[in-house]
């Protein structure tokens, strides 16, 4: 159980959420381990077998407190909001773009652009802590290779063949993803990267870099809740029940940032050990609770570092990446940009 800035990660199995008179109390084994006043949540994310009282629920969504429910794993499930407080139009003029692909399109293509970018920027990050000149060399033509990659999906004539881009970078990115990895870890060859698995993760690798993926979509939907954006609209990830495509397409550019490049930090300085994972009878691989603490931990702590916003010429945390973009969306859809600038990492 941990609270980071202002969203409380509830990890505890069987632990219970109630309201308690204008905060929200978790009690473990009948006892209350902790109390955090509603006005000062944005978020909670329930991760496995833990249980909220109606009531509590009821409150958070009145308060605008997203609740949001996943398994052990980190999957999403479910999630318990309010009345939607973005301006009537914004949302109209959303959905016009969403049904519209050349619309779509014209959103769509600097979200892989900059995904593309950002990959590169791993990659060549890699290459200059590489100690090997095998591995520096393998890194440096994988990112050679997704230069033109960016510049092709600024051309893209359709969705499909948007995402055809997307999906040829994506496989030159993970074909090199264990050149990442420092050969002087114990063990390494455990977090051995074969393909990419997410439902369910079937390697350490991929369950560690699913769970990240799923804390960033959940901080992404409530991103879009707090600019007005319905979250469930995409215009690159297409409409599915349940699914938040809006936060999905907006992670695109967030997730070599935020998630590969921890997921990378986390493995080379032995943060996350191979004893700290679990492998199931059905074949799926978890983490055990101490290593899901100690990657919320990391996450939050990365959140906390700042950078330079190459759009908007400011200072910002990561943690509020979302926000920026969520609100830079925004802007571009009531006509203040002619297009929507996705962030580039430097």
């Amino acid at each position: 159980m941990k609270r980071h800035l202002n969203t409380l990660f509830v990890t505890t199995q069987g632990a219970y959420l109630r309201k308690d008179g204008e905060a929200l109390a978790v009690s473990i084994e009948k006892k209350t381990a902790l109390r955090v006043p509603l006005h000062q949540l944005d978020g909670v994310a329930m991760f496995g077998r833990v249980s909220a009282s109606p009531y509590l629920l009821g409150a958070c969504a009145e308060a605008g407190v997203s609740v949001s429910m996943l398994t052990e794993r980190g999957r999403f499930l479910a999630a318990v909001v309010g009345f939607s407080p973005g301006n009537v139009l914004l949302r109209r003029e959303q959905y016009r773009r969403a049904d519209d692909e050349s619309h779509a399109l014209h959103l769509a293509r600097p979200m892989i652009a900059a995904k593309i970018a950002n990959l590169r920027t791993v990659l060549l990050r890699g290459a200059r802590d590489a100690g090997e000149d095998e591995r520096r060399q393998a890194l440096r033509t994988a990112a050679s290779r997704l230069g033109p990659d960016a510049e092709q999906a600024m051309r893209a004539k359709s969705l499909e063949s948007l995402r055809g881009i997307e999906g040829d970078t994506a496989n030159t990115y993970f074909s090199t993803l264990n050149h990442l990895m420092s050969p002087g870890v114990p063990h390494i060859d455990v977090f051995k990267f074969e393909k990419r698995s997410r439902r369910p993760p079937l390697d350490p690798i991929n369950a560690l870099l699913s769970f990240l993926y799923t804390l960033l979509a959940h901080d992404l939907r409530s991103a879009c809740e707090a600019a007005g954006l319905d979250a469930a609209v995409g215009f690159l990830h297409r409409d599915r029940p349940g699914r938040p495509s809006l936060a999905l397409d907006l992670m695109e550019s967030l997730r070599p940032v935020l998630a590969d490049r921890l997921a990378l930090t986390l493995i080379n300085r032995q943060q996350v050990k191979p004893g700290g994972f679990i492998c199931t009878e059905s074949g799926a691989v978890t983490m055990n609770d101490t290593t899901r603490k100690a990657v919320l931990v990391a996450y939050q702590e990365r959140k906390k570092d700042e950078l330079m916003h190459p759009f908007i010429n400011e200072t910002v945390s990561i943690g509020l990446l979302p926000h920026v973009q969520a609100r830079l969306l925004a802007r571009h859809l009531r006509g203040d940009h002619d297009l929507y600038p996705d962030f580039i990492w430097r």
